[in-house]
């Protein structure tokens, strides 16, 4: 059974617009076969708002990792469709879902991912570089003094912090300016301090750069930085929380363990 947590969203909030980033309809993901077979995904509907800030979350096995390697094109549906703005992620052939996936996403992981032989400049730039595509000056301006990086574009990866490391991934994840800014548990190998800077960052390129940002996490607190939390179960959108709270969130995943049916027992049994 589906149930909706919400509050009323704080005056000084931004509206949230309508376009459309990402979404799946009737998403399905099942793993193996006969007795074995473990359904991820159960029939997904669910959109992101383009220009938005949204956070996926939901007890371990929920869905939340395999819905978001979907929506990015990094796995392939059983069934259902997935789509990035007007464009059908599953009817796409390998090498035009390689295309969107380095033209139109960006994507920001735990473990930062950056080549220790590059500096930090050649590691945020590494995405036109392999796409032969030059920069432009005005926007890497823009990312270096958004995310702070003046200082430590020379710096290679093992002469930063791990909050540092991750700001140069945010930023490789934005040069090229894609639509969508997929989340792994970026804060998963940062201490408390580096997490809360980096996912400040990642507020401000929604809301003073534009972009749109889609994260998985299980920190309450990590995705009360957002504007809207979608709450996985069983494999089903169980709930919605706009305007999130570290507060609300608990509240809201203490209301998975009150659900009626597979949602709530997968909850329980977290």
């Amino acid at each position: 059974m589906d149930t909706t947590l919400s509050r009323t969203p704080e005056p000084t909030r931004p509206t949230v617009p309508d376009l459309t980033a990402s979404s799946a309809r009737g998403l399905t993901k099942v793993y193996g076969q006969g007795p074995a077979a473990v359904r991820a995904l159960d029939g997904v509907d669910v959109d992101f708002a383009s220009g938005a800030f949204t956070a996926i979350m939901g007890p371990s096995g929920s869905g939340k990792s395999t819905l978001m390697h979907l929506l990015a094109g990094l796995d392939e549906a059983t069934s259902g469709e997935v789509r990035l703005g007007p464009t059908a992620l599953t009817a796409l052939d390998d090498g035009a879902l390689t295309r969107l996936r380095r033209d139109r996403v960006g994507f920001v992981f735990q473990s930062f991912n950056l080549l220790p032989m590059f500096t930090a400049e050649q590691n945020i730039l590494l995405p036109l570089q392999l796409a032969g595509v030059k920069p432009d000056p005005a926007w890497l301006d823009l990312l270096v003094v958004t995310l702070g990086l003046g200082e430590r574009l020379q710096h290679r990866p093992g002469e930063l912090s791990g909050g540092q490391q991750q700001r140069v991934a945010i930023a490789r994840a934005l040069i090229a300016k894609p639509e969508v800014v997929f989340a792994d548990e970026p804060t998963g190998n940062l201490d408390s301090r580096a997490g809360a800077e980096v996912l400040s960052f990642l507020r401000r390129s929604v809301r003073e750069l534009g972009r749109t940002v889609i994260m998985v996490t299980h920190d309450p607190t990590a995705a009360a930085y957002a504007d809207r939390v979608v709450m996985l179960a069983d494999g089903r959108v169980a709930g919605d929380i706009v305007d999130p709270t570290p507060e609300s969130v608990l509240t809201g995943l203490d209301a998975l363990r009150t659900l009626d049916g597979p949602a709530g027992a997968a909850a329980v049994g977290a």
